[in-house]
């Protein structure tokens, strides 16, 4: 098969690599559509890889071509999305649901081959079948909507309340959306980047806040009529996102910290002294699993694709359009330049 082939530090390369074959318990997927994590790119950039080379592609949707030994709940045609966490299922964590958690838990583009490639060999528990109404396109970003709804159920959000979301990126659109369909007052969206505050708006969301030319605590005492938000989720991972949610967030409101931090959280101590004050719940949230495996997460989200409720555009996109995998290696090397990168980069097969 072609693959995308990690070697090491910047050298990603298309080329011929073997096609896995299945063992008991899994089956062989054809990939349709693989989606780029912000997780990927320190792998690919830096030296954030477990091991050289290696396939990465942990988002990605596709077409079951072979089962291996004992799988029968599956059948060769199949159009699936694919959870890439691999728990043990047998350590005092898998049993109690809390897969993440698992000590030994191996994960498919990272650990493991992944899905930048034509195929890829995955367990069978690990599929989620897609409605005939759900591209690969639209499924290959089941997995980010499957973190944001998870960081909105750990967060223990509550329908009736003001909510706010720092940072647009594809995890912020979709904890959005899954705020505005699980009933919140207003959902209001707070990025510094025009396109993605754009696409909040063909979203459904209520309010979207320009931090760059607002003053975000006027524009959320207007919004919520000085209360602050009763839910406040993070997902940037940005020192500023991370001060500003103790500033927008209500009296015994809530923060949940979805964005993976890039450096050392730094809070000014009369910031910080906010989380008494106002008696704040703080949580974070890794990941996107539930039971029964792989969960209510997976599950809700191909469900919401299927009926339209969870929104998807090609404006989530880079340049609003997949790129061939052949690509693979200029396509990371945009990011090289600061901004050049305007949304997800998906891809497609070309071969």
């Amino acid at each position: 098969m072609l693959a995308a082939v990690l070697h090491g530090i910047d050298d990603i390369r298309f080329e011929e690599s073997p096609t896995p074959q299945p063992g008991p318990g899994e089956v062989l997927i054809d990939v349709r559509a693989t989606g780029v994590c912000g997780s990927d790119v320190p792998r690919v950039l830096r030296d954030a890889a477990h091991y050289y080379p290696i396939i990465l592609g942990h988002e990605f949707a596709g077409v079951v071509a072979e089962l291996g030994d004992d799988v029968d709940t599956t059948t060769v045609g199949d159009r699936v999305a694919v959870a890439p966490l691999m728990p043990c299922h047998r350590c005092a964590q898998c049993q109690r649901g809390q897969y993440s958690m698992c000590p030994s838990y191996s994960f498919i583009g990272s650990s493991r081959a992944g899905a930048l490639a034509q195929y890829v060999v995955v367990p069978a528990v690990n599929l989620v079948k897609l409605a005939d109404s759900v591209s690969f396109t639209q499924a290959a970003m089941i997995e980010p909507s499957t973190v944001a709804l998870h960081g909105v159920r750990v967060g223990d959000f509550r329908p009736g309340g003001h909510v706010a979301i720092l940072g647009g990126g594809t995890v912020g659109l979709f904890t959005a959306q899954w705020a505005r369909i699980l009933g919140a007052k207003t959902v209001t969206v707070v990025d510094i980047d025009a396109h993605r505050l754009s696409v909040a708006d063909q979203f459904g969301v209520t309010h979207t806040i320009d931090s760059r030319t607002s003053d975000p605590i006027q524009a959320a005492n207007a919004i919520t009529d000085g209360e602050g938000f009763a839910h406040v989720f993070e997902t940037a991972g940005q020192i500023p996102t991370q001060n500003l949610a103790l500033k927008l967030v209500a009296r015994a409101g809530s923060i949940t910290l979805i964005g993976n931090a890039h450096d050392d959280p730094c809070f000014p101590a009369a910031t910080f002294e906010l989380l008494n004050r106002r008696e704040v719940t703080l949580t974070a949230s890794w990941m996107s699993y539930s039971p029964p495996f792989p969960g209510v997460e997976w599950l809700d989200t191909a469900h919401r694709f299927a009926t339209g409720d969870l929104r998807w555009s090609a404006a989530l996109l880079h340049d609003q359009c997949a790129w061939p995998l052949s690509a693979v290696g200029h396509a990371f090397g945009l990011y090289h330049t600061p901004g050049r990168i305007n949304g997800k980069l998906l891809f497609t097969q070309d071969v």
